[in-house]
């Protein structure tokens, strides 16, 4: 009998072990239910990362860009997507390097990644806009960056003033040359810019052409703004008047660099005034060597730091205020223009390497 009832006593114990772990057990889930109903912020659902939890994304702006096969580009990209980082935001950015349907499948894409806002420096002004009606019929705005998409609702321009680019050079040319014969090579006639150049060149050169004191005596454009095309323009130029020209003024540095080319195989290298713009590396080495006379800086590091500004206010609906509003064949566009600056030898320090935009080093090297 007193085994029967040792046995008895042992399974009510382990009885009552079991049924207090399970009383302990029991505790413990309310506990952890009730902190975690005072601490609701701390828990996060499974398959999300820290930082995830309230459901926030930072903005993502795309830059749908033309080209990246010059020098001004490249910077253009690389400061553009630092002020964007900087601002706490992300850039996706992809370049058409100058094919109109590359560029429109790229916008497209980054249409499709739901980008909160769109940048496009269009290859081809009227091309693009069927990027624009795609990024609105998504919801998407859009800014036209340095270059202006034709015949479409844009909803931010922003720029450089490029009428007054032309201006600079067509001035600083005719100060050293009021008379004689003049070259006018244009960039891609695709590009609203490349009119805009000119325009403001033949601002200054018109008066003068009225009273015969210079003649135009080759004017084309050069086909996608390529040093190759420009040389090929340059040649023929020369040719055409047996090599007695005056002054050259380019679109920019670019086709500069190849018309340059050109004169220095009949030896004119030096010898006859050539203005561009940009301020690229290369034309500011010319311009120091004195087979450039001059160049336009823009301040691109201005121009990236506030379109990269008005982005991110766009893309989280903000309003923004501008002063100027440039027609493109359809609406009065909401404008930013800045100031560029005319640079020659006598200014090279004060302005692009005062800048920072190149060193002094890489300048007169």
């Amino acid at each position: 009998m007193e085994g029967k009832g040792a046995r008895q006593m042992d399974r009510i114990q382990r009885k009552l072990t079991l049924a207090a772990l399970f009383l302990v057990c029991l505790l413990s889930a309310c506990q952890m239910d009730t902190a975690i109903e005072k601490n609701p912020g701390k828990a996060i659902p499974a398959g999300k990362v820290q930082g995830e939890e309230d459901g926030k994304k930072p903005i993502k702006i795309g830059f749908s860009m033309d080209t990246l096969l010059e020098e001004r580009w490249l910077k253009d990209r690389d400061l553009f997507k630092e002020a964007i980082e900087e601002l706490g935001a992300e850039v996706e950015i992809m370049a058409a390097n100058g094919n109109d349907a590359v560029q429109i499948s790229q916008a497209e894409t980054l249409i499709k990644q739901r980008v909160d806002l769109l940048v496009v420096v269009p290859h081809n002004a009227e091309a693009t806009a069927s990027i624009v009606k795609k990024a609105h019929e998504a919801g998407i705005k859009v800014i036209s960056y340095d270059r202006l998409v034709k015949n479409a609702d844009i909803d931010l321009y922003i720029s450089f003033d490029n009428e007054k680019v032309g201006e600079l050079q067509a001035k600083a040319i005719t100060k050293l040359v009021p008379k004689g014969k003049y070259v006018y090579i244009g960039g891609a006639i695709t590009d609203h810019n490349a009119h805009l150049f000119k325009r403001g060149v033949f601002n200054v050169l018109q008066p003068l052409i009225d009273k015969g004191d210079i003649q135009i005596v080759y004017d084309q454009w050069s086909r996608d703004w390529t040093p190759a095309n420009a040389f090929v323009n340059m040649e023929e130029a020369l040719k055409a008047n047996q090599n007695q020209i005056d002054a050259v003024i380019e679109a920019n540095d670019a086709t500069a660099g190849g018309a340059i080319q050109a004169l220095a195989v009949q030896g004119l290298a030096g010898k006859i005034p050539v203005a561009g713009q940009d301020a690229e590396l290369a034309a500011a080495q010319r311009i120091i060597r004195g087979t450039q006379t001059m160049t336009v800086y823009k301040p691109i590091g201005t121009l990236t730091k506030e379109a990269a500004e008005l982005a991110v206010r766009i893309a989280k609906g903000e309003q923004v205020e501008t002063t100027r509003k440039i027609n493109n064949g359809k609406i009065e566009v909401p404008s930013v223009l800045l100031s560029p600056i005319a640079v020659d030898k006598h200014n090279m320090d004060s302005t692009i390497i005062a800048d920072g935009f190149h060193s002094r080093d890489e300048v007169y090297k």
